[in-house]
């Protein structure tokens, strides 16, 4: 592959690449890279604390705490059509992931819905988006639902892709949490509904504040030049080709190769556990290798559902539109109700 060396606006070192499609939208220059929701206590952030210079250890993964997995499961963008929608892959896998930091590891894990980010939220689509964009918009919005009431179809409103044209995903009631009866009834869009919250979002860039923001808090959604592993069969990525961020992944801790003294970065993508190393890589950490350190997010949970408003089998009591509403008060806008 001929790579020809750009110049980013954000003044990343960049490639010209046609082999893969850009599935990144970059936030316009100047644009806030800081967010705190109504009310909530924000900062400061880990490298601003008084523990910023504490030493950082040579080994530290999310994956295995004391023989502990705070990771939640991998996933695939790529199914059941394809879909661009790593952005949000990536920054609900890291929410995921702190929201079981939170819980201690404890419980049955929470997995957010990628498909009502793609319904509802103006981060982006099948054809790109931004990781940041994704948890302004959970702030803005109030929550983000659980994927057990809207699983991920890999469809926006604008994607030709597969079924996609058959099917709406217009932000409607019934597309951000539903149930269906049974044979030959409507889907009936839930009122109340699992969700979760964020308090606080942010930028980090740099491997020293992205380990201290990780070590601290949880895994970051960070952007990276796939071209570098597309076809990525394990070990630990060299590659200092100049890059183009066009993809977005999460990185949940770090390593050194006891053998080669290589320091790398423990990163989950979001095509399934048939790629890489059971749908994780390894990447050489401290040198900005295919852009990894170069445009990282983080956001801290707030609130998240452990006890649900107990909607009925057919979610009659639950009705978001009154169809079914057996007495009971008056619709609630769902995207303003958070049951927490």
């Amino acid at each position: 592959m001929v790579r020809v060396s750009l110049t980013l606006g954000l003044g990343l070192a960049a490639t010209a690449v046609s082999a893969r499609h850009n599935e990144v939208i970059m936030r316009p220059e100047g644009a806030p890279e800081h967010f705190c929701a109504e009310g909530a206590v924000c900062g400061p952030e880990p490298w601003q604390s008084a523990n910023a210079a504490a030493v950082l250890p040579d080994d530290f993964q999310w994956g295995n705490q004391d023989g502990v997995n705070f990771l939640t499961k991998s996933l695939n963008q790529h199914i059941p059509q394809y879909c661009g929608s790593c952005w949000a892959h990536g920054a609900l896998s890291a929410l995921g992931d702190r929201i079981k930091i939170a819980r201690n590891g404890e419980g049955v894990d929470i997995n957010l819905s990628v498909q009502h980010v793609l319904n509802c939220g103006d981060a982006g689509s099948c054809h790109g988006g931004n990781q940041l964009d994704v948890y302004q918009w959970i702030i803005d919005n109030g929550n983000v639902a659980y994927d057990t009431s809207n699983p991920y179809i890999a469809c926006s409103s604008e994607s030709q892709e597969g079924f996609c044209e058959s099917v709406d995903t217009t932000c409607t009631a019934l597309n951000v949490a539903r149930t269906c009866p049974t044979f030959g009834e409507d889907c009936v869009a839930l009122e109340y509904y699992p969700n979760a919250t964020v308090t606080e979002a942010g930028s980090v860039v740099g491997a020293v504040k992205i380990q201290q923001e990780i070590m601290a808090r949880g895994p970051v959604a960070c952007g990276v030049d796939a071209e570098g592993i597309l076809d990525y069969e394990g070990g630990i990525v060299d590659d200092s080709s100049p890059y183009q961020i066009n993809h977005i992944v999460s990185i949940v801790g770090w390593g050194t190769d006891k053998d080669t003294n290589t320091p790398y970065w423990t990163v989950r993508n979001s095509w399934g556990e048939y790629w890489g190393e059971m749908g994780f890589f390894r990447i050489t950490r401290g040198s900005d290798q295919l852009g990894i350190e170069a445009m990282c997010a983080y956001a801290v949970p707030g609130d998240f559902t452990e006890t649900n408003y107990p909607c009925h089998e057919d979610g009659a009591n639950c009705d978001a539109n009154g169809k079914k509403r057996k007495g009971g008060r008056g619709r609630i806008p769902i995207r303003e109700k958070t049951m927490a």
